[in-house]
């Protein structure tokens, strides 16, 4: 109730920017202002994540499933990280800002709404992940994934790709209403650090 109560508030305390940037982005380039894609949720079932886009229309997420591999293959010496390919020239203007800022995972407050993520939880995964994880890493499907977890507010941009799984499962293994609190409290500081960085 609290996930939906807070999601709901958001959505409309936030629509004069949802509305700044769905307009950001039909200016930007051609295409649908969302991104829809497959994740895994609570249980590994799957649903479709919400998105801005903020690529350029039609790309494959070939390059994408490289860089997981790499990342994974790679453990602690892939570099400080799991960061968003701002780099990647399939990457629009407007998505140079967006996905940094994390602005682009706004539309997520409708997944809360529909039941298929919470406000704090682990990184919603994408399916081809999951041939790289360890074992005890699959805990993070015992609960639903959230906008912001503990990873986020670990470190994000210093924390390898294996270091965040295990972070989300130790979120899993240990949730209560006080981590969320805490989580949500430790939110904003860390975009404040990422995006300063």
């Amino acid at each position: 109730m609290i996930d939906v109560l807070l999601a709901a508030v958001l959505l409309v305390v936030l629509s004069p920017l949802l509305a700044l940037i769905a307009l950001a982005i039909m200016l930007d380039t051609p295409g649908p202002l969302l991104f829809r894609q497959e994740r895994c949720g609570r249980r590994r079932r799957p649903f479709v994540v919400l998105k801005f886009r903020t690529m350029h229309d039609g790309v494959s997420p070939e390059t994408h499933r490289r860089y997981i591999a790499h990342l994974a293959s790679a453990g602690a010496d892939a570099g400080p990280g799991l960061k968003k390919l701002t780099a990647d020239p399939r990457v629009t203007r407007v998505g140079r800002f967006l996905r940094p800022t994390s602005l682009d995972e706004l539309p997520q407050l409708v997944n809360v709404l529909r039941g298929q993520m919470s406000i704090v939880g682990p990184r919603p995964a994408l399916p081809y992940e999951l041939e790289h994880y360890r074992s005890e890493h699959f805990a993070r499907f015992d609960v639903r994934p959230g906008i912001t977890g503990l990873w986020q507010v670990s470190g994000r941009n210093d924390v390898s790709f294996l270091e965040m799984l295990s972070l989300d499962a130790e979120y899993a293994r240990t949730c209560s209403p006080r981590v969320d609190a805490l989580i949500l409290l430790r939110t904003p500081l860390a975009l404040v650090r990422r995006n300063a960085a």
